[in-house]
């Protein structure tokens, strides 16, 4: 019979395609992961993986084992972490992904206040796009993440914390009006500039104004950041998220921005999860500390 050991072997062969650097990420020598592996392989009766010296490739076969191994290497990791439920809120490490558009304007309000009530705990961020998020969710390389809504997070559940909508923001001198509301048909003339393809902003900021892609301007960014430079240098408007405000315009008196008055809200925020996930408790208490620091932020 295969140990979880071995399976643990080889799905880090699988995540480096490397011996070396499976065994260290194992805390292991290299002969003895080998070794391992070669036993494993005798046990099922076939190749799972294809090495030489240069390179080491996975068989057909092999991508069916090493699916099926996940899951139960998964199953292993939340059997394991029961063994945590009963201990105090918040008294193990947790490793939660954030998109982009969300991670920089929460963290430096939540991260003191969650020092603070929870001294003892371990929170490690991993900031990335929605899809990777949500493949690192299931794969258990992260514990949760923190998505925008609506998005697809087919097979996992999601707990929503917060809502918001979004604001146009441009430079004074092209801002026309007085009004502290815009409509989506105004926008139609006004250089409107959004996130790369693969942000969800971009995909929540036309959804809102029903509108296609093909009336925002070719000229895009990976960052608000960016996005509010171009702003700042009068080369179009923007869209950017109601928590984004303090941090990105409120400081620099040649913008103006203006709420989106299309139904809301436009945006949801919520943490996703694997349906089996063991601790939810800990989740509840990250959750209402997040709102509670995101009602100081608006």
């Amino acid at each position: 019979m295969i140990s979880f050991k071995q399976i643990r072997y080889a799905l880090a062969i699988q995540k480096h395609l490397h011996f070396r650097n499976a065994a260290e990420e194992c805390a292991v020598s290299q002969s003895a992961l080998s070794t391992a592996l070669s036993e494993m392989e005798r046990i099922i009766g076939f190749t799972v993986f294809e090495r030489d010296n240069k390179k080491v490739l996975v068989t057909p076969i092999g991508e069916q084992f090493l699916s099926k191994a996940k899951a139960i290497q998964l199953q292993v990791d939340d059997l394991m972490a029961l063994t945590q439920v009963r201990d105090a809120v918040l008294s193990y490490p947790m490793s939660v992904g954030i998109i982009p558009t969300i991670c920089p304007y929460i963290l430096p309000k939540v991260l003191p206040a969650l020092s603070e009530e929870y001294p003892s705990f371990q929170f490690n961020v991993v900031e990335e796009q929605s899809a990777p998020l949500l493949d690192m969710v299931r794969d258990g390389e992260i514990d949760a993440a923190i998505l925008a809504l609506p998005y697809k997070v087919d097979g996992l559940l999601s707990f929503e914390f917060w809502a918001e909508d979004l604001y146009w923001i441009s430079h004074t001198e092209l801002a026309n009006g007085s009004s502290e509301v815009i409509t989506a048909k105004e926008l139609e003339d006004k250089r409107l500039m959004l996130l790369k393809d693969g942000h969800c902003l971009k995909d929540q900021a036309l959804s809102a104004c029903k509108i296609g892609s093909d009336k925002a301007q070719s000229l895009s960014a990976t960052s608000l950041s960016t996005l509010i430079q171009l702003v700042i240098g009068k080369i179009g408007t923007t869209l950017i998220p109601e928590m984004a405000l303090a941090q990105l315009v409120e400081a620099n008196p040649s913008l103006v921005a203006k709420r989106l008055s299309e139904p809301g809200p436009h945006r949801r925020i919520a943490f996703v999860v694997r349906p089996n996930y063991p601790s939810l408790h800990n989740i509840e208490a990250l959750m209402t500390l997040f709102k509670g620091q995101l009602g100081k932020l608006v």
